[in-house]
């Protein structure tokens, strides 16, 4: 069975996520622009990187090396095209991180936004533990009613996204992370306009 981020277009998922009314692509590229900056790091991952969205944000004389791990190979292929100066630094990993036994490469940082929604606590964990990076920053989406996708003439493209859906609560991701040796270093909230919030919260070993 086939994961619905599969059959997602790129444009339905961007269209949706930077309407006026929803206005996540444009806060999370400032939040991503902050994580890139924040920690003494060469190398970054980034878990669910869809597009690239805050890739330009990336500093070449700072980062030896970026990698985008996706599950959708179509999202991946846009990420290489929009950003060939990342040439020879940006590299995609395309895997299922539930199923797949892919073993992921080691980066300082690690940047999970809207990513463990879809994978859950306990699958993150397990991902945090194989890499064993020096800091993670994760952005989590706080819903204000039952439903976590906002309305939006883009909306039945993501009909099937509850079948994979985890709701996440910040403490029990802090427990989680405790667990395998992480302490909570940051907890930034982001207003948006549909009375959503996201909430950034950043770990370190």
């Amino acid at each position: 069975m086939s994961n619905p981020w599969e059959e997602i277009s790129i444009d339905d998922y961007e269209n949706h996520m930077s309407l006026d009314s929803v206005f996540q692509l444009q806060a999370m590229n400032e939040m991503m622009k902050e994580q890139f900056n924040t920690y003494p790091v060469k190398s970054v991952m980034i878990l669910g990187i869809a597009g690239g969205n805050g890739l330009e944000h990336i500093d070449k004389q700072v980062f030896n090396k970026v990698y985008g791990v996706d599950i959708n190979n179509n999202y991946l292929k846009v990420c290489l095209e929009r950003y060939p100066e990342l040439h020879g630094k940006l590299e995609t990993i395309c895997a299922d991180l539930t199923i797949d036994k892919t073993i992921l490469p080691y980066a300082d940082l690690i940047v999970a936004n809207l990513f463990i929604e879809y994978v859950g606590c306990e699958c993150f964990q397990k991902i945090i533990e194989q890499i064993k990076p020096k800091y993670v920053s994760c952005v989590i989406q706080i819903n204000t009613d039952d439903s976590f996708v906002s309305d939006s003439p883009y909306i039945h493209a993501f009909d099937h996204l509850y079948e994979v859906h985890h709701q996440i609560k910040e403490n029990a991701l802090i427990d989680v992370m405790s667990y395998i040796g992480y302490k909570k270093e940051r907890h930034i909230e982001r207003e948006l306009p549909n009375g959503k919030k996201l909430i950034r919260i950043d770990f370190s070993q």
